[in-house]
Order: structure tokens, then sequence, then C-alpha cells
């Protein structure tokens, strides 16, 4: 099988702009609102929900926190009323799209008539619609238009301006000029299919050709997506999905040419695990092909074809060398099994496997008279009582324990079980996609068999879902007992520009940066790193949404606390000077509190401005003179030191006056 994956599938640009922002916003520690979902694709939208992107249907919706307009922009109405709720509004119409606006308010004020091709439920559409400020109307296709114009006669006297949605089918497109230049001879027209979706169409056009069946990716909400669907069904079998779940494998399997393309709003990562799923499903791309080409379990029922028990031996272990084993069968020939034919594992050593005196159940793969040997097997005996495991475990959903052996290049990695090589896909072999496979290898994972091909003895496991359900009962076991207050040691997990989130054992935490230090950060990582354990108290808990805050500072740490015990009014201090304003200088106390030297409190005499006395980095000696716990103020002063001193000075000259001279 041949499989093409189209150039120009996946996110266009304005979604894609889109997308971003929303991450972008989340990143900078926003509650972000979409106006309709920012996305016609539901993995997406699962995924923003899940980090609390929530979907407002109008404005008023919209409750605290920033308003994205998504890329197939909105009615000027609407726009204006969010104005006049005062919401914070990010505009993330596409540029494309926006420029269609425009075309459409400048027609309606020169006072033409506004044709619009496109789906007039497609909030990009109701959006035009929503600039024209003069009549319009919407066509979807050539018939539509041609059945407008005949009930609209004397249109085609005024002037008119004919628009297209973004997405527009090509070849509608151009079924529709048509009939524009035969009635409406003074139109202006605006070509304004966007160039992505122009080129998109026209790749799955041609690949649709050059193939047996198509596979559009895209949601079944997306208006692009069904177009692209449309122009492949012309040519071959098409089939649209929105996951490599809904692909018709059996369907697909007799095709010599597919070809993959994808919607505008379709994720590159759905794409891979699409285009992953149909090379798996290629006879040629077995994960359990030997390096001289023969599949191991086709082999494998090579040799039981004609397997009896004449052909099983049981053998004492009487010596092991790097390459094989020697085992005393109780015949006058002299047994060995090759290391390839211990284990099912290419990396592991005989001696890790057994020790001389172990007896072993075998199988008689050669006998060689002339030479007196007889080459046996242990790996083939254990395939054929691990399959007989392995398929059990398919169907009671018992968790396995095995090796990993291999991790391949293709995506995914082998795990051996009872001696049977168990594939286990990328996306099912970690917590979460994406996360790096190398470390897994060599190490003893737990796993559940989720397909099992028996005429090619060929299983497929999951370690995700077993990781899933443990992760869920830790969650659950959490949940019990969680309140607030309580403390727990966790581990730093992941780190964003607002915080930190932490491993509490079945459940993430967040420490809010604004929680994480008495001082001013600037960022999460100036305090802790990933992989770090640290001991934090739960500050909140929102069971209905599963969201837990975490406080991380200590109380007996507030550098408030610290000054109120230590550094009453009247002490004196040495400060840094760490800031300047017109009407005063800020010197920092501790760290955590700064205080104010007001102009009026810098010298003993007038001042213009703090810079005549002081700059940054200056150590001064100043005295505490108010502290304002509530509002989080100190006030220092220089002055009244100079003074005292001046006092202090005066009053030692006075005393000298008046001491009585020595004779």
């Amino acid at each position: 099988m041949k499989i093409t994956v189209a150039k120009t599938a996946g996110f266009c640009f304005g979604v894609n702009r889109a997308v971003q922002t929303v991450h972008r916003l989340l990143e900078e520690g926003e509650q972000v609102w979409t106006l309709g979902p920012i996305i016609h694709n539901p993995q997406t939208l699962r995924e923003l929900e899940a980090r609390g992107v929530r979907v407002a249907h109008s404005p008023a919706e919209a409750q605290g926190g920033v308003l994205v307009i998504r890329s197939h922009g909105v009615p000027a109405a609407v726009m204006e009323e969010a104005r006049r709720l005062g919401l914070r509004v990010v505009d993330a119409t596409c540029p494309f799209v926006a420029k269609i606006h425009r075309l459409a308010e400048e027609a309606s004020r020169e006072g033409r008539f506004v044709l619009i091709a496109g789906d007039k439920n497609h909030p990009e559409v109701q959006g035009i619609v929503g600039h024209c400020t003069g009549p319009c109307c919407v066509f979807a296709n050539g018939a539509e238009l041609e059945n407008f114009s005949v009930s609209h006669p004397d249109l085609c006297k005024k002037p008119v301006s004919v628009l297209s949605q973004t997405t527009f089918s090509l070849s509608e497109w151009k079924n529709s000029l048509k009939i524009v230049k035969r009635v409406y001879t003074n139109a202006a027209i605006f070509d304004t299919i966007c160039n992505a979706t122009a080129n998109r169409q026209s790749e799955a056009e041609s690949l649709s050709r050059a193939c047996d069946a198509m596979i559009v990716v895209g949601g079944r909400q997306s208006s692009n997506t069904a177009k692209l669907h449309d122009v492949c069904s012309k040519n071959c079998a098409s089939y649209l999905v929105e996951s490599a779940q809904e692909l018709p494998l059996d369907a697909l399997r007799g095709a010599n040419a597919v070809g993959i393309t994808a919607g505008a709003s379709t994720p590159a990562s759905i794409i891979k695990e699409v285009l992953v799923t149909m090379t798996e499903i290629k006879e040629n791309q077995d994960p359990n092909v030997m390096e001289d080409g023969a599949s191991f379990e086709a082999m494998l029922e090579e040799s039981l074809k004609s397997f009896n028990t004449d052909e099983k031996v049981r053998g004492v272990v009487v010596s092991i060398a790097p390459n094989e084993i020697y085992v005393d069968v109780g015949r006058k020939q002299a047994g060995f099994v090759p290391v390839d034919e211990l284990s099912a594992d290419p990396n592991v050593k005989p001696e890790d496997i057994v020790k001389v005196g172990d007896e072993l159940e075998l199988l008689i793969m050669r006998t060689n008279d002339q030479e007196g040997t007889i080459m046996l097997s242990k790996k083939r005996l254990d395939a054929a009582k691990g399959w007989e495991a392995v398929t059990a475990a398919s169907e009671d959903g018992t968790i396995l324990d095995g090796t990993v052996t291999e991790i391949l290049p293709k995506g995914g990695i082998i795990a051996v079980t009872h001696g049977v090589r168990v594939f286990i896909p990328a996306s099912q072999a970690t917590a979460s996609r994406g996360e790096p496979l190398d470390g897994l290898l060599k190490k003893d994972v737990r796993f559940r068999i989720i397909e099992v091909n028996r005429g090619r003895r060929r299983a497929v496991g999951s370690i995700r879902s077993v990781l899933a359900d443990e992760r869920k009962a830790q969650a659950e076991k959490f949940w019990e007992t969680a309140e607030e207050g309580k403390e727990y040691t966790g581990t730093v997990k992941s780190l964003t520009s607002y915080g930190a989130f932490v491993d509490l054992g079945g459940i993430d935490g967040m420490i809010h940066i604004s929680e994480l230090s008495w001082d001013r950060i600037k960022h999460p990582s100036e305090v802790v790193n990933v992989g770090d354990t640290v001991k934090v108290y739960i500050k909140g808990l929102d069971r209905e949404k599963g969201k837990i805050s975490l406080g991380y500072k200590r109380q007996e740490d507030n550098p408030w606390e610290i000054l109120k015990r230590d550094y009453p009014v009247g002490t004196v201090v040495e400060a840094t000077v760490v800031g300047m304003t017109s009407f005063g200088a800020f010197a920092k106390i501790i760290p955590g509190i700064d205080g104010l030297i007001h102009i009026s409190q810098i010298a003993d005499h007038r001042i213009e401005k703090p810079q005549d006395v002081l700059k940054i980095g200056d150590v001064v000696k100043a005295k505490i003179t108010e502290i304002d716990f509530e509002k989080k103020r100190v006030s220092l002063s220089i002055r009244a030191l100079l003074e005292e001193a001046g006092e202090s000075a005066e009053e030692a000259a006075e005393a000298a006056e008046e001491a009585p001279a020595e004779e």
C-alpha cells in the first residue's frame, strides 16, 4: 500500500493564529472565553476546555477574563455590544476574513447590493452579513443564484458587489461567476476564497484521482473539511474521520494507494495519528518483522504445524557461553540453544535467564546426527504458552507485566510478556502524548491487551490505559481526604509563566506565582524547577471542576511578620536604595519589604529632588517612623537621625560650656 499525505493538510494561517492566541492568553494566566467554539475540531475543544477555556454564545455570557473573537469573525453589532459591556476583547478574526468585512462595508456605503457566496448558517458568513449596512443576499451555489436573479430582475440594472466565504467551493465559485457575468454586467467581483483553501481543494482533487481511497481528517462541523470530502468523493472512495479511531481499516486494507488530507481546523497531532495507524496496517510494516524479513509469529505458526510431544524434550543446563547454552537432554547428541532461540528479548544475555543446573522444557528445532548435535528452542515453546496467556488477557482485561525490548523508529515500542512480543503504539506507551519513549527501553512495564489478530498472532497493548486507571484511583483516594490546609509532598511537573503544576499523586495542583515567594519574582523557575520535590498545602479546592490551588510560602517566612517582630517603629536600619520617584526614594529594609524615604526626610535641609543626595544602590541609615500593616506601607527617615545627631552635638557643646574651667 502506498500512503500519501497532502502537503496542505492541517491548520491554516487564520485557525492557527486564533488557537495560538488562546494558548498565549492561558500561559499569561488569563481566564479565557471564546465567542463560539474557537475551532471546528472536537479534540482541540476538549483540550482547551480542560485548561479552563469557556465558550460564550453572546458577549453578555462572558463574565470576567478575556473574550476572544474566533477566526470566523463576528457581525459589527456583536463587537459594539462587547464594547458597550466593557469587556476585554482580543480579536482573532482571520485577516482574510477581516478583509471581506471591509469590502462588505465599503460596498454598502457605495449603495451596492452585496451578493455573498457561502453557507448562510456558517458563522463566517453571518459575520460578513453583519458588516453589510445595506441589502445583501447569500447563495450556496449557482442554482440558488440563478433563482434569486430570476425573482429579482430589476437588480441587474443596479450596482452589485460579489464576495465569497473564504472556504467556498472552487468549482461552485466558477459556476456562479458565469451567472454573475451573464446577468450582472456592472458587478464588482472580489475573489475572496482563501489561497490556502484553493490550494487544499486543488491538491485534494489531484491526489484523489491518483488513489483508490481518500481519508479526509477533520471535524464534521467544519465547512472546509466537508468540501474536501465532496471534492475527493467524486474521484474515489472517500472517508471523513475525526480521529484515527474512526478509520475504516477493513475497507482500506485492500487499497493499493491511499491519500490523506485534512481540513484547516485539524491539528497536526491527529493527522500524524491517522498516518501512524495507516502505516501499521501495511503488511510490510509489521513491527514484529525480523532482520531476515520473516515474521516471528509466522515462523512460530509454521513450527507448530506438526508439533507433537516427541518434539518436546526436557533438559538440564550444563554450561553457558556468550552465544548459546548447552543442555543435557538424555540423548547421545549434545543439545544447544542459540541465544536468539533462548528469549524473545534480543538484548538479553544467557546468564540473565538461566544458570547451570536449571531444568528447561525445550522444542527440538533440528537434529544433526553427523555432528551429533540437537538445536533446541526455548523461545518458541514460551511463545506458544505465552500466546494463550495473552489471548486470555485480551478477553478478561487482565493487566500483564512485560519488559520493553525495542524502541521502534516509526513510533512505538515492543514489550515482551510470557515470551510474546507485544506492539505498543507511541500513543499508548506513555501517560500523555508526545512524551519521549527512549527512557522505557529495558524497563519493566504493565499494560493491557487492546487488540489481538489471531490469524497473524499479533497483539497490541496499552500502557496508557493502566496508568490512567492507576491515576484515577489515586485521584479518587485524594479527593476522599482532601481539605483546605492539609499538607502534601509533591513533585513539580511543569512550569508556566503564571505558576507551577505539582503532581500530588494521581492529581495535579497549581502553585500560583504569587504563592511561590514573599519576594517579587518574574518566573516560577526562580524558586522551583521541574522534578523538584516540594512541600505544599491546599489553599483552595474546586471539586466540581477538579481544580486545586496550592500554597508554598510559609507564614513564618512572611516578611511583614518578621518586620512586626524584629523591627518596631523607632528601629534604625541599614537600607539599600532600590528606586527613585519625584516625591522620594524607596529603600529595601529586608527582603520583600521596601520603605519610602519621603523627599522631606532625606536631608536636614530642603532639596529639589532625591537624586541630589541619593542614588540607586546606596546603603543608608534610616529610622522607621511609621508602619501601616493594613496597607503594607513603611515610612523611613534619614532626617530624623541627622537631627538627633545635631541635637546630641549641641547638648554636648552646651555641657562643655557649662563645665567649670580647671584652675
